[in-house]
């Protein structure tokens, strides 16, 4: 069957590389980087939040949140990024890219400043006040991810549009830095500033009153690279892929892509028009619903493989946080809390998180943008998942032997290698794949249902195993705790799910070097010997820069 597409489309699909490809890579990626750091520059203050509100007076160490109030600070933004990923998904296919994706910035610098004013006169009404704007900072956070990679993937060409993406998602990797390097900064400064000596030297002078505003400002310092993208992504027009194909005005498409590709493209008609000789068209695959007969068949195996495999991988990749602890430990990067100071501690678990950051988050991004559009994303994402498996089965099985301190740097080298194949992995290909295989009326939607599912799968990792990792013997459980399998089982578990992840990645096609229209058929369907076409007039002319 012969298909036509728009050409608007082709001339997106043709496009060379331009200086605006890496502007909507700055512009999408800085909203990434913002996410990263709300989201990961908690876990920077729980020691200190700890101290500051829960030290019991003559207590022979320093206090620490307890378990139900940790659970709480930690998780509720995730929470409120899974509700954030379903709604904003939904509305970025129904009213449009451009026009949610200023929402979610606002929500997320106001929320963030809010994180910081965080009141109360008791710790219960700060955590409670805490929770509260952190949720709906997650909720924030939750839309950008379907709207950036849906935007990223509908603007790149089809050439290097993996690795676009990928650099998108890539700008978590310099959250997370800035992160730890704002914390490192700030607790610093008040540490030279505040001196106090360590917990077990003089209880109340180790924690300086002012180290209330060092949490307050790290919160808050999220706020500033959000509100800097703002002008530019309400400068952004809306994607063309969208313009013309759910609103189906080909013109503007074609004006708003002439403006920032430097691509001349004319439509004489003002709107798409469709072929349609009979009523019984109008039910075309081109205009199935999300849960329709048509889409289960077309793409609801797509939608079972990208959201299963993003809920496997992030139940791997979060619960990986359980064993942090015993590696900072290990290696003398965090000693114990009674020889430090509250200041002092802030810094040396910034400087831990900072330093695994630097080995084993960032190397695995940029690995994926530079070999995604030459390997494609099933393979990266298989290999991932296989190294996964192969690592943690690998810390597992001898768990004893590595916890030996000859063998320590053993430890962190397989740890650190089972970041850099999550990251040269699905932690990139599951936000990649979903952004490119569903139809453009469905897409930020499908993501968005990806995305959540990645984000259920986070909170059974952070907290599920949490409880799971516990030793079985009562004495040896952290404070609150009950007991629970064991860090070895609890590897082995993780191992399972790994494998599992590899073989749910065959549900998914494989889209390197595909453009998007191909991948999803919007532009061209055949029902019953019947043929749908959606395309511009024939006197539609494009030319492109020499």
């Amino acid at each position: 069957m012969a298909r036509e597409q728009l050409g608007v489309l082709k001339a997106l699909d043709a496009a060379k590389t331009q200086w605006y490809h890496f502007t909507a890579i700055l512009v999408a990626g800085m909203g990434f980087f913002t996410d990263a750091y709300d989201l990961f520059c908690i876990s920077l203050v729980t020691k200190l939040l700890g101290r500051i509100y829960y030290t019991v007076p003559g207590s022979l160490k320093p206090g620490t949140l307890p378990p139900n109030v940790a659970n709480a600070v930690n998780g509720v933004a995730f929470c409120g990024t899974l509700a954030g990923q379903l709604f904003f998904g939904w509305l970025g296919d129904k009213l449009g890219r451009k026009r949610v994706y200023g929402i979610t910035l606002i929500l997320m610098v106001v929320c963030a400043l809010a994180s910081g004013l965080s009141f109360g006169h008791s710790a219960k009404g700060v955590m409670a006040t805490l929770c509260f704007f952190r949720f709906w900072l997650g909720f924030g956070i939750g839309g950008d991810y379907p709207l950036s990679a849906t935007i990223m993937s509908e603007y790149a060409n089809k050439k290097t549009r993996g690795a676009f993406i990928a650099a998108v998602f890539a700008m978590q990797g310099f959250g997370n830095l800035t992160g730890g390097i704002v914390a490192l900064i700030v607790s610093s400064a008040f540490d030279h500033a505040y001196k106090g000596p360590a917990y077990n030297i003089n209880p109340a002078a180790s924690l300086p009153p002012q180290a209330d505003y060092v949490w307050r400002i790290i919160l808050m310092f999220g706020a500033i690279p959000a509100a800097l993208t703002y002008y530019w992504r309400m400068k952004m027009p809306e994607t063309a892929r969208y313009t013309a194909l759910v609103a189906k005005d080909a013109k503007l498409a074609a004006q708003d892509m002439s403006k920032v590709l430097q691509v001349d493209l004319q439509a004489e008609s003002e709107q798409v028009r469709t072929d349609i000789e009979s009523p019984a068209q109008e039910t075309s695959k081109n205009s199935f619903g999300l849960f329709s007969k048509q889409f289960m068949k077309r793409h609801g195996r797509h939608l079972v493989g990208t959201t299963v495999c993003w809920f496997l991988l992030d139940i791997a990749f979060y619960s990986q946080n359980l064993f942090q602890k015993d590696i900072f430990s290990a290696i003398g990067w965090i000693p114990a809390a009674p020889t430090m100071s509250a200041l002092k501690e802030a810094f040396t678990v910034a400087r831990a998180q900072t330093l695994i950051v630097l080995c084993g988050l960032i190397p695995g991004y940029w690995f994926t943008v530079a070999f995604i559009d030459y390997l494609g994303r099933r393979t990266i994402q298989i290999m991932g998942f296989f190294f996964m498996t192969v690592f943690m089965f690998a810390l597992a099985i001898p768990y004893h032997h590595w916890t030996l301190s000859e063998n320590r740097i053993g430890f962190v080298v397989m740890y650190s290698l089972t970041f850099f194949f999550a990251n040269f992995g699905p932690n990139a290909t599951t936000f990649i794949i979903p952004a490119e295989i569903f139809p453009a009326r469905l897409r930020s939607t499908c993501h968005g249902i990806s995305a959540a599912a990645g984000k259920a799968g986070a909170i059974v990792g952070a907290f599920g195993f949490l409880y799971a990792a516990q030793s079985t013997n009562p004495a040896k459980t952290d404070a609150g705790y009950p007991t629970g399998i064991g860090m070895r089982n609890s590897l082995i578990a993780l191992g399972c799910i790994n494998f599992f992840g590899m073989l749910f990645t065959f549900l998914v096609p494989e889209s390197k070097g595909k453009s998007l229209e191909e991948l999803t058929g919007e532009i061209d369907e055949e029902e019953n010997g019947q043929t749908l076409e959606l395309r511009v007039s024939s006197s539609t002319r494009r030319t492109f820069p020499v």
